[in-house]
């Protein structure tokens, strides 16, 4: 009876040991887990931790403005605000349609769009709505909407609508220039950017900021530019028109200061919308292109006005200087004519440029001789960039004996004094028209006045380059100019009020296999007012449709645009006192 008791009472005992053992185990396995959580993989779950909990932004500095020379505002930065959605609250279809609804309520837009956004990111939290007004801002913080936060930023706004769009350029979402002054002044716009870093709660809501990465970020400079908003809306009204009434493919203006080298107007056609530039349409990127630096073209008869200063300056010819025209000029095994086929006979250097005789020219640009012709084309900048500082801006294309001894042959000589056969941008033209208006001397084209900053301004000063022909060659340029401007038809070019000067050009199109196009640049480069320069002016018409002359095309925007300006500055017409 002993030994049956006995062996009864240790069947609980092993029954307890068993539950010890089993508790030991578990209490082992549950350090275990602690172990490896907190000590293991303490920095993986810390890092979740703070990536749930805190959360970096960006502070950037209140973007400079961009204003004409009169201080006019061209483009600017507001207040705005971009709506962001936390991922994991918008789980819920339901709650989520319904917060999307007032959201786009609000903000505008479409609700599935939105919803697919905030739902579909790869990241905690989505942006779905940018550039909000302040009222929308405060209208989307009293919805109260589940996961949804504001963030404090900007958006640039064009007071002057699509004026100056390829100078200006534009901005990205992060709020950085992409084209034009925008992005050529970067740096000056915008001083930067510094982190801060802010604790939330489980809903998202911010608790407190915790730090600031860095001094925070100055206010960008703002950026006085030499476009004067009225010469610049003038010159794109007047290109727009002239393109649409010849059905052109587009064309340039640009206006310049002849004692300054300040650029009042550069206008391009075709432009686009600054406030929504199209960037997914690849067909469209050319549209954000200042052609007016980008582009190189052969300027045709214009370019005379080149070989006429060289003669002159150099001595050899004056403008009584008699020669004969046979209505040929041959050079080589090529045949240079008359844009009209004509034969003139005895003439003088004056009517070789008034009537814009190509075999005249090329006669010209034999009697100086390559060394003597190609040098005067270097002293007026042609062949390399102006210097602007403009981005994308192209040197032309001037072929040489010695920059081309393969290639170069005796009939581009002949087919350059005429311009043919090389290439400049409108700015380099207007830059060397300027030059003449100026007394020979050429002026560093430019566009910012003044940058304007935390710690004061600075003004930037004309730049003189170089002197590329003598005062007396400038000045019995300017009077031939008169010439042929007074020969011009009153139907194209009439403005009894002040005396102009200019000089047509008509240039057909290289395809850049050697031959030509059927199409053509229509042109007219003139300088208002003859007596006392102020502004030299180029309009280029590319490819019009009815006719091809500049006379016809070119020379009648230039007479509007020379009358309006010299009627904006107080210029005396003639006859005044």
């Amino acid at each position: 009876m002993r030994h049956a008791t006995a062996q009864g009472a240790l069947k609980p005992n092993w029954r307890i040991g068993a539950l010890a053992l089993l508790l030991a185990l578990a209490l082992l396995l549950v350090a275990a887990r602690l172990f490896q959580l907190q000590v293991m993989e303490h920095n993986y779950y810390a890092s979740a931790a703070r990536e749930n909990q805190l959360r970096e932004e960006n502070l950037t500095s209140r973007r400079g403005a961009i204003l004409d020379r009169n201080g006019y505002p061209l483009a600017v930065s507001v207040e705005a605000y971009d709506v962001m959605v936390e991922k994991e609250v918008w789980q819920d279809p339901t709650k989520a349609a319904a917060a999307a609804q007032k959201l786009v309520g609000i903000a505008g837009g479409d609700a599935a769009a939105l919803t697919a956004t905030a739902t579909g990111s790869g990241a905690f939290e989505a942006i779905v709505a940018r550039g909000l007004t302040y009222e929308q801002a405060l209208a989307v913080r009293e919805a109260g909407l589940p996961g949804v936060r504001l963030v404090e930023g900007s958006r640039r706004l064009h007071p002057e609508g699509n004026l100056a769009a390829q100078l200006l350029g534009f901005v990205g979402l992060d709020n950085q220039g992409l084209t034009g002054i925008e992005a050529d002044m970067e740096t000056t716009l915008s001083s930067g950017v510094s982190k801060r870093t802010i604790e939330r709660d489980g809903l998202g809501n911010e608790l407190y900021l915790l730090d600031v990465g860095g001094s925070p970020p100055q206010p960008g400079a703002d950026i006085v530019l030499t476009i004067d908003r009225y010469i610049q809306r003038l010159a794109e009204r007047e290109l727009s028109a002239a393109v649409k009434k010849h059905q052109a493919s587009g064309g340039t203006i640009i206006v310049l200061d002849v004692k300054t080298g300040a650029i009042r107007a550069m206008a391009s056609f075709p432009s686009f919308d600054l406030a929504n530039p199209d960037l997914s349409d690849e067909s469209k990127a050319g549209l954000f292109r200042n052609l007016a630096i980008t582009d190189q073209y052969e300027p045709g008869s214009v370019f005379k006005l080149i070989t006429g200063a060289a003669g002159f300056d150099s001595g050899l010819v004056g403008p009584q200087t008699p020669w004969y025209d046979s209505g040929v000029f041959k050079v080589e095994s090529s045949t240079i004519r008359n844009w009209d086929l004509s034969a003139n006979g005895n003439q003088t250097v004056t009517q070789l440029l008034a009537k814009s005789l190509n075999t005249g020219a090329a006669w010209l640009s034999d009697l100086m001789g390559p060394e003597r012709f190609y040098d005067y084309v270097a002293r007026f900048g042609f062949g390399e960039p102006t210097g602007t500082g403009l981005s994308g801006e192209a040197a032309g294309l001037v072929r040489t004996p010695s920059s081309d001894p393969d290639g170069w042959r005796a009939v581009d000589l002949a087919t350059n004094s005429f311009g043919q056969g090389l290439t400049v941008t409108p700015l380099q033209m207007v830059a060397a028209l300027g030059a003449i208006a100026n007394g020979g001397l050429l002026m560093r084209p430019y566009v910012v006045q003044e940058v304007i900053g935390p710690q004061g301004s600075e003004i930037y000063q004309p730049e003189a380059i170089r002197q590329a022909i003598s005062p007396q060659a400038a000045r019995t340029l300017m009077d031939i100019m008169a010439v042929v401007v007074n020969s011009l038809t009153p139907l194209y070019l009439n403005v009894p009020e002040y005396e102009l000067a200019g000089k047509t050009g008509t240039a057909s199109i290289a395809k850049g296999d050697g031959t030509y196009k059927d199409t053509y640049i229509s042109s007219f480069a003139g300088v208002a007012p003859l007596d006392d320069p102020s502004i030299a002016v180029l309009v280029k018409i590319d490819e019009p449709k009815d006719v091809p002359w500049g006379s016809v095309v070119a020379a009648p925007a230039f007479a509007r645009i020379a009358k309006a300006v010299l009627t904006y500055y107080n210029i005396p017409s003639r006859g005044s006192e």
